[in-house]
């Protein structure tokens, strides 16, 4: 069997170089001195961060075994580093090691800020370490009086708040596993996840704010109840009101109340298997109910300290923040800083709202360093023409995270031009399969435009033509990964057997790591991603990431944002994009032929649809990502399996039965 071809594309060797680390900047990193250690343990010279990196994808094991002592890993780690490494999945990390996550994220009990909060209505409150640990240990002895043990669920329907990690933590020192969703949910939504994991306690809150209104969580909650009966214990966190109404809502506390029955004691942490179950995430759920992905203490937590330390520079007192809700993985990735003893910056509610300067007024009031948020956030900033170098002191915030779906070209030159100059932009890329990210930023290289820096530490990433050749630069491929990785999920839940966890990333490739995205290698040893493989177009026989479409479309001044979808169409595939204009235009030809020339000019004649057609809105998970395979079905006129995990679900009925689809 033949590969499918691929769109011809241009290897631009010459990509414009946006940001060089400083020589104090290198040396005062984390990496500096993590590869100066590698040197002295290992006699080899790494000259650069890809000389470093192919050794870690080498010696697996020495890597690990190295980066956990420089991190500082608290736990007991046993002889055996890895175990059966040629076998994936069977490949064990630290099959001896005793660790608890929890234990490591309190390592700090001083009297220093380790949380700052903001909600959406600008009201703030901090936590020192001292104060997070006791309230820790408070809640795990309400946890433990109301039965909780090893291997019980924990679930929290809860906005980015500090009760939410508090709750997770008194979870994880104990051994219960946490699984979290954000309020925004709807019911369905809510036990598409719960009604799988059959948690015994619900933590949530009475209600939230989001764009200016405050929006009351009773009626939602006493539906979902109704229908989880595994829970026997509900906390209500008061958010909206100091005093929550709890009548009608089942087995129901306050929760400040309840906690406050406990008196702060020092928290007997339990050590724990390495890949003992920490958390359960789940999938966005767009083709069907959402899996339930198992993640390990010991994976998450090394994975995390090295994506923090090494990846980020994070350093001891760093403030970190990230635009999440408690639905997506970049929740779990943040609050696990603290084991590097950084500050937390949370934030609940819009991004937008009363204004687009809310994120940057927030970090730089408090001298944020790291500023995470997605993509989609990017473009909006851009779309708007916000300005927030010139309206705030960014002075503090030195990288600049973006994840959630490709950075384009042209939002890495917004960041530059509008945002800071002199800033280390690290798109990430990974997922809640992986609760990491396999391709990621480094404070050792330089960032060119529209390129992810490098695969992460360990993580050896390719891109794989159907025939499981390695592609070379400037040819895109399926990402997979060839070696093990700590991080690879513990299992799927109610999946005994294996079975639909070996198929969601083996069966593909044999002993390989399937991970759906569609990749292209730089020649900078740098990644650019093109969307997800499962999405990607095949008009011809053709191959074409949706990236590569949206980057160029979204160019135009008109354009608000689109999505691309195929079509199929007399025995073949044809490309339908649907655009969203901003207020105040309207697709006609001019525009329509605009749109075409800038697809062909930007990408190739192979990228330019065969239909542009306008719509009011694009359908989008919570997390903000797009999906291009629920709409692809709806014009296919096949049911969306699974609705609840929209946030608009409503605007997929503006695809149905469209008579410019017919012809």
């Amino acid at each position: 069997m033949s590969a499918p071809a691929t769109a011809p594309r241009n290897i631009d060797e010459n990509a414009p170089l946006l940001w060089t680390p400083t020589a104090e900047q290198i040396k005062n990193s984390r990496l500096f001195a993590f590869k100066a250690l590698a040197e002295k343990e290992t006699g080899q010279s790494f000259p650069d961060y890809h000389s470093l990196w192919q050794w870690t994808v080498t010696d697996v094991a020495n890597f690990w075994n190295l980066a956990w002592d420089f991190m500082n890993v608290i736990g007991e780690k046993g002889g055996t580093v890895l175990a059966q490494p040629d076998k994936m999945p069977g490949a064990t990390f630290f099959p001896q090691a005793k660790i608890n996550y929890a234990e490591n994220l309190l390592r700090r009990r001083d009297t220093s800020t380790a949380i700052i909060f903001r909600n959406e209505k600008g009201e703030e409150r901090t936590l020192s370490f001292e104060e997070l640990y006791n309230q820790v240990s408070q809640v795990r002895q309400g946890f433990e009086k109301a039965g909780i043990q090893q291997g019980d669920r924990v679930a929290g329907f809860m906005p980015n708040m500090p009760e939410t990690l508090i709750c997770h933590l008194a979870a994880a020192s104990m051994g219960a596993i946490w699984s979290s969703a954000s309020p925004d949910f709807g019911v369905q939504g809510v036990l598409d996840r719960f009604g799988q994991t059959e948690p015994k306690i619900l933590v949530t809150v009475d209600g939230y704010f989001y764009n200016g209104k405050n929006i009351d969580c009773a009626e939602k909650l006493k539906a979902i109840l109704e229908k989880l009966p595994s829970v026997q214990t509900t906390l209500i966190v008061p958010f909206l009101n100091k005093q929550p109404e709890l009548g009608g809502i089942r087995a129901a506390q306050n929760y400040d109340e309840w906690r406050a029955a406990f008196t702060p004691a020092d928290i007997a942490f339990a050590r724990l298997p390495f890949n003992h179950p920490l958390v359960i995430m789940f999938s966005s759920g767009t083709t069907g109910i959402p899996k339930c992905i198992v993640h390990g203490h010991g994976g998450t937590l090394l994975t995390h300290m090295k994506e923090h330390q090494l990846q980020c520079d994070i350093q001891r007192d760093d403030k970190v923040f990230y635009f999440t809700t408690c639905g997506w993985m970049m929740w779990n990735w943040q609050i696990s800083a603290l084991a590097s003893e950084a500050v937390l910056m949370l934030f609940d509610g819009s991004p937008f709202y009363p204004d687009g300067y809310v994120l940057w007024d927030y970090t730089s009031k408090h001298k944020c360093k790291l500023f995470g948020t997605s993509a989609k956030f990017i473009d909006a900033s851009k779309a708007a023409w916000l300005e927030p170098g010139k309206k705030c002191d960014l002075s503090s915030i030195t990288i600049l995270t973006s994840t959630g779906s490709p950075l384009v070209h042209e939002s890495f030159d917004y960041i530059y031009q509008h945002v800071k100059k002199d800033i280390h932009v690290a798109s990430v890329s990974g997922g809640t399969d992986i609760i990491s990210c396999f391709v990621i930023g480094n404070p050792l290289s330089p960032v060119y435009r529209g390129e992810i820096q490098g695969a992460g530490l360990a993580y050896a990433i390719d891109a794989y033509d159907d025939n499981g050749k390695p592609q070379p630069a400037g040819e895109s491929g399926e990402m997979v990964c060839t070696q093990p990785f700590p991080s690879m999920p513990v299992a799927f839940w109610n999946d005994p057997d294996g079975k639909k966890y070996k198929a969601a990333y083996f069966e593909r490739f044999a002993n390989i790591w399937h991970h759906g995205d569609w990749l292209e290698k730089t020649p900078h040893n740098g990644f650019i991603i093109h969307g997800r493989s499962d999405a990607t177009l095949n008009p011809g026989g053709v191959r074409i990431g949706t990236a590569e479409i949206y980057r160029q479309v979204e160019q135009i001044p008109e354009v608000l944002e689109s999505i691309a979808v195929g079509q199929d169409w007399d025995n073949d595939v044809r490309v339908i994009l649907f655009v969203r204009l901003k207020d105040g235009f309207t697709m006609n030809d001019d525009l329509i032929s605009r749109i075409k020339k800038q697809i062909r000019d930007g990408a190739s004649p192979r990228h330019v649809p065969a239909k542009i057609l306008q719509v009011s809105d694009i359908p989008r998970t919570k997390n903000n990502k797009i999906v291009e395979l629920a709409v692809r079905e709806v014009i296919h006129k096949r049911p969306v399996k699974n609705v609840e995990s929209l946030a608009n679900p409503e605007a997929l009925d503006l695809y149905k039965d469209l008579e410019a689809l017919k012809a």
